[in-house]
């Protein structure tokens, strides 16, 4: 979503390099791209301006310091002015038991699964969520939230009878007390196309007869300066404890969340970066302002990947490569460990310079492809690769929709990995080094 931004700021920083005081007049031109960077990326032209005057502020007359260059200087002060206007500090949760949150906003703005979402990731941190029902106006609403809920294994209520949502709310609350109950008890709420008093009045009854902890508005991200024209009327009539921007993986400008809190003065929560139920992040305004300026985020990373891996698969996978008897069955499983890290552009891009990296939709498609391959093939064919002789070759390709030369290919450069684990385990580091270099000659293993 910030890709275009990142790539502006960049080139206004590459601007200062070179010059040994940071001043109004080298500063102007540099500042004049960052406020139109902005402008461009539909940020709230107030918030834009005093953005630019607080970094302009803080920058004109430092001395640039020694072994840091004048663009390094003032990365590090639009950081910190970026951090400030995302929010600094991560907002936590309540901490009352049972939580109760209630979600609302616009129809299409991923409420539904923001819901479950959000109770995956309060199931994770050791909570026995439940998910109630209180969209009663949208088609298949509850039928979905009922699904989500049973594919995560979380708590549902639904009364698919009645039209009271202030009720249904209350019955849910009824329900879930007790102490074996659920400790979170989360209210998916009904959205409109656009906002009305219908909407208003439901949700301010639900929050009259439920008493949530937290009301949380899901905005989409893609709404632009919409986003905070809708999150500033839902305070006023709500008082929001916080927000869920949704659709963070898109190609839009990313305004509102540069925006949002600034205008509204209610803090992100959570972030929506994809359509999966574990795409979805606690928001912190720190990390995000270091994608933004191309610095990657490391430790959203390695949380991811803590995350995603199993600790099983891994440890499972070291002792094959200890014992050098890596076959296409472990392949095929770290294959599909890495898939659960997301995208190969988001992954690139929480790296550390990687972040104007363009790789499309290529290498995506490389690992379905090979996946598609490696299951194509019977178990005894995974674990003893030789087996594979021509005929058996061509079923595979068959079965997998590809050519039998991308078949030769995969087992090509397969059985040039085996001979470096080999190596590794017997020490040629030498010739496993000329290995390396002729497959990166040869394109690598696809999918890796």
């Amino acid at each position: 979503m910030f890709e275009s931004l990142t790539d502006k700021l960049g080139q206004a920083m590459r601007n200062l390099r070179g010059v040994g005081r940071l001043t109004e007049e080298n500063m102007a031109e540099a500042l004049s791209e960052v406020r139109t960077a902005l402008i461009d990326a539909d940020v709230n032209v107030a918030v834009a301006r005093g953005f630019v005057e607080r970094v302009q502020a803080q920058c004109a007359g430092q001395e640039v310091l020694k072994g840091v260059t004048p663009g390094q200087q003032i990365v590090k002060i639009i950081h910190d002015e970026l951090v400030r206007l995302l929010g600094e500090g991560a907002t936590a949760l309540s901490t009352a038991r049972p939580l109760k949150i209630m979600l609302v906003g616009l129809h299409g703005s991923g409420k539904t699964t923001s819901t479950a979402k959000l109770g995956r990731l309060l199931q994770k941190r050791g909570y026995r969520p439940l998910l109630v029902a209180c969209d009663v106006q949208r088609p298949a609403a509850i039928d979905q939230l009922e699904i989500l809920a049973g594919r995560e294994q979380l708590g549902f209520y639904a009364d698919r009878a009645s039209r009271d949502v202030p009720a249904i709310g209350a019955a849910a609350l009824r329900g879930a007390a007790g102490a074996d109950g659920p400790d979170a008890i989360l209210f998916d709420t009904a959205g409109r196309l656009q906002i009305d008093a219908d909407l208003i009045e439901e949700v301010k009854q639900l929050r009259a007869r439920v008493q949530p902890d937290e009301v949380l508005l899901v905005v989409d991200g893609a709404l632009g300066q919409e986003a905070v024209n809708v999150a500033r009327t839902f305070h006023d009539a709500l008082q929001l404890t916080g927000l869920i921007l949704t659709k963070l993986d898109g190609d839009a400008r990313g305004g509102a969340a540069l925006s949002i809190k600034s205008v509204t003065g209610v803090a992100i929560k959570f972030i929506g970066t994809g359509e999966r139920t574990e795409d979805f992040d606690t928001f912190y305004p720190d990390r995000l302002a270091s994608r933004i300026l191309g610095m990657g985020d490391v430790v959203s990373l390695v949380e991811k990947a803590q995350e995603s891996i199993d600790e099983r698969e891994a440890e499972k996978m070291a002792d094959a490569l200890r014992k050098a008897d890596f076959n296409l069955e472990d392949f095929l499983a770290q294959l599909q460990q890495v898939k659960k890290l997301g995208s190969v552009q988001n992954l690139i891009g929480m790296m550390p310079g990687m972040s104007g990296v363009k790789v499309g939709d290529i290498p995506e498609q490389q690992m379905q492809r090979t996946e598609a391959i490696i299951k194509s093939m019977t178990l005894q064919e995974r674990r003893k690769p030789d087996i594979l002789n021509g005929s058996r070759r061509q079923r595979i390709a068959a079965g997998a929709g590809v050519k039998i030369v991308e078949v030769n290919q995969i087992l090509k450069q397969f059985q040039q990995m085996q001979k470096m684990m080999k190596m590794m385990k017997g020490g040629g580091m030498k010739k496993m080094m000329r290995q390396m270099e002729a497959m990166k000659g040869k394109g690598g293993f696809p999918g890796m």
